[in-house]
Order: C-alpha cells, then structure tokens, then sequence
C-alpha cells in the first residue's frame, strides 16, 4: 500500500479489542517512526512514554474523556514535552551529537550560544509552548507508520494531564503530557466510526494556491 492507501485505511478507533494485542515488534517500529521525527534544532525536546500494563491504564482510566478506549487499547504512547529549556539541556544534546558524528566536543558552541540566549529570554510558559508543539510532528509519523502495519490508533488530547503526569511520575523527569496516541485493534461491531466513510475537505477548498 501507498501512504496514501495507508491514510485513507486508518480513523480514529472509537472501540477496540481488549483481547488483540500489537506486537512488540510493530510498537518497536511504531516508536522508531517517532523517534526519527524531525524537531527544531534537532533537540528532540520530548519523549514518548509507553504504557502496556492494564494495571496502569487502569489507573490513567480517571484522567480519560474517553475511558474505555483507553482501557480496552493495547497500548499508550503518552508524548511529554520537555517543562523547559536548559543551557544543559542543550548541551547535553549537543554533546551527543558531536560524539556521534565524531566531531569534536564544542563544535556547535556558536550555535548553541545563540539557542542558549533565544530561549534564556523566554518563560518557561513559552518553552513549554514550542516543546509541546514539536511532539505533532512525531504523533504524525507514529499514526502513519501504524497505519502502514494495520494497526489502529487513536490521537487524543481529551485527558486530565495533571492525572497522567501525577500517576507516570513526569513531574520528577522535567516533563509534561501533551497527547496521546491510543494502539490496538478495533472492534469492528462497537467501532461505529469504521463503516462510515472518511470525511476532508475537498482539495480545491482545503488548498489555496497563490
């Protein structure tokens, strides 16, 4: 299939089969596709948190607008956004990208000194705003490698975050919730939204050419 093919298969589960479960394999490369998510300035300022356990879903149940996909889901990816940026934090990254590249340490640092003053002039309200943003990217190409393996998912943003942050300890690793990306298989009998057809704009309304 085209990624296009891929697009048009996959929607929003509404309802999954709490028996089927995605494989380690496919989560793996479901996680791979994030992880290659191009962010700004190559900081990659978040992380994805995977939940597996039906005891802590179970727990994170509370904080869902939608309860029973979470509970029925297979997994969920939690995307959690660095609460700020860092002169450390920075460096930390670009420490790793010099010894990666085996370049030598500080080969950045004009760089990073302009990233340094550009963020150290802004609130942590602001930081938290662009890291936040920066994890879209990689919620997108997570949707689009699972549609490629036919596995369904689920976006969502309808949850408590203070619940999610609070039962997954992000306080104590500098993050905060942002989405979450719900993987399974759908119920084909409880999933209402599967048998109807896909709903966008047609092209010549959604794009404008100038």
């Amino acid at each position: 299939m085209s990624l296009l093919q891929d697009l048009n298969w996959r929607h929003a589960v509404k309802a999954y089969d709490p028996t089927k479960k995605v494989s380690e394999q496919d989560v793996n490369s479901i996680l791979e596709a994030a992880r290659l998510a191009p962010t700004s300035s190559g900081l990659q300022p978040f992380r994805v948190i995977v939940v597996e356990t039906q005891e802590l879903k179970e727990k994170m149940v509370a904080g869902a607008l939608n309860p029973e996909v979470m509970r029925d889901c297979s997994h969920v990816l939690v995307f959690a956004a660095w609460d700020q940026y860092s002169a450390e934090k920075i460096d930390q990254v670009y420490d790793h990208h010099t010894e990666v590249r085996e370049l030598p340490r500080g080969r950045f640092s004009s760089y990073t000194d302009q990233l340094k003053q550009l963020y150290g002039a802004q609130t942590a309200h602001q930081h938290f705003a662009h890291t936040a943003r920066q994890t879209y990217i990689a919620l997108g190409l997570a949707m689009a490698q699972a549609a490629e393996l036919k596995v369904d998912s689920t976006p969502a943003e309808g949850f408590s975050n203070a619940v999610v942050d609070e039962i997954l300890g992000l306080h104590e690793l500098g993050l905060k919730s942002v989405t979450l990306l719900y993987l399974g298989y759908r119920d084909a009998e409880k999933d209402w939204l599967s048998t109807m057809k896909k709903v966008r704009l047609p092209m010549e309304e959604f794009i404008i050419r100038k």
